[in-house]
């Protein structure tokens, strides 16, 4: 594709920019801007240079226009390819951020610092212990609905969050999860059997435990809905609350211990993790 093609094709690609979730982010534009950049000063036309990283023309013209999120095995390949000294590297954890819709980008930060994550949900597993199957049909089932592209792009950054399994030291990590949420099928009875497999291999982690909130409780302090709450290395206590796209970080103490002392409640109202493990067996042998 020539440069003049290009151009045009940068036009028509801010009008999709206003339309697309996350899609203009100011990193991402900033990095695009370099990326193309450097490639001119390479002596590369788009096509060229992804015959070499192994990208179509469409891909690289989406990253250089700050429309698409590159993966990180992009830009390593970019910044080499391109001898771009390292420039390109450098931004490769703040457009990592991009891959979250605006109103989470606080909250992924602040997760991949915890050394601590707790976690209510009521809705659907927490996305840390999502599977990409899992993932994908909750994704492809938001209303207004998202295109492919965007579909692919949440489920690329939802299960690169779960890498926090591999920090070390791995933080404490527990989850009250409503059984509701166990029994739902979305994306399929195959879908729900192998991320209630995944929620299993999860709760055997030492640093990992699993509660299940069931039906028949009678006493459920959580019935105002999910939550997160975060502890960082520095010892600040923070929690997160999300409902319709909407989200709050809170880190005044006041709400933050009520979720904490709410937390709590939940935990003792819950099966036990031995139990909860137990109960999501007996719930993955009625599929």
């Amino acid at each position: 594709m020539s440069e003049v093609a290009g151009l045009a094709e940068e036009e028509s690609g801010a009008e999709r920019e206003e339309r697309e979730p996350g899609a203009g982010s100011g990193i991402l534009r900033v990095f695009g801007r370099q990326l193309k950049r450097f490639r001119v000063r390479a002596g590369l036309e788009r096509a060229e240079f992804g015959s070499v990283t192994g990208y179509s023309v469409s891909t690289i013209a989406a990253y250089e226009q700050g429309r698409r999120v590159p993966p990180p095995k992009f830009i390593d390949q970019a910044d080499e390819v391109l001898d771009a000294g390292g420039v390109l590297q450098e931004m490769k954890e703040e457009v990592a951020r991009a891959q979250f819709p605006a109103f989470f980008r606080d909250a992924a930060r602040l997760e991949g610092e915890a050394v601590e994550l707790h976690v209510y949900a009521n809705q659907a597993v927490p996305g840390l212990l999502q599977t990409e199957e899992y993932a994908r049909a909750v994704f492809g089932m938001m209303r207004p609905p998202l295109d492919e592209d965007s579909v692919e792009e949440r489920v690329v950054a939802r299960l690169a969050r779960q890498e926090v399994f591999a920090k070390r030291p791995e933080p404490l990590m527990s989850f009250v999860i409503d059984e509701s949420v166990l029994r739902r099928p979305i994306g399929g009875r195959g879908v729900l059997r192998g991320q209630l497999e995944q929620i299993l291999l999860a709760g055997q982690k030492r640093t990992v435990e699993i509660q299940v909130m069931p039906l028949g409780s009678e006493e459920h302090a959580g019935l105002a809905g999910p939550f997160t709450l975060i502890e960082t290395s520095e010892g600040r206590r923070i929690a997160y609350v999300e409902v319709q796209n909407v989200s709050h970080v809170h880190t005044e103490r006041r709400p933050v211990k009520g979720l904490e002392v709410k937390y709590g409640i939940l935990r003792a109202q819950a099966l036990t993790p031995q139990a909860s493990l137990t109960y999501v067996e007996k719930l993955l042998g009625e599929l």
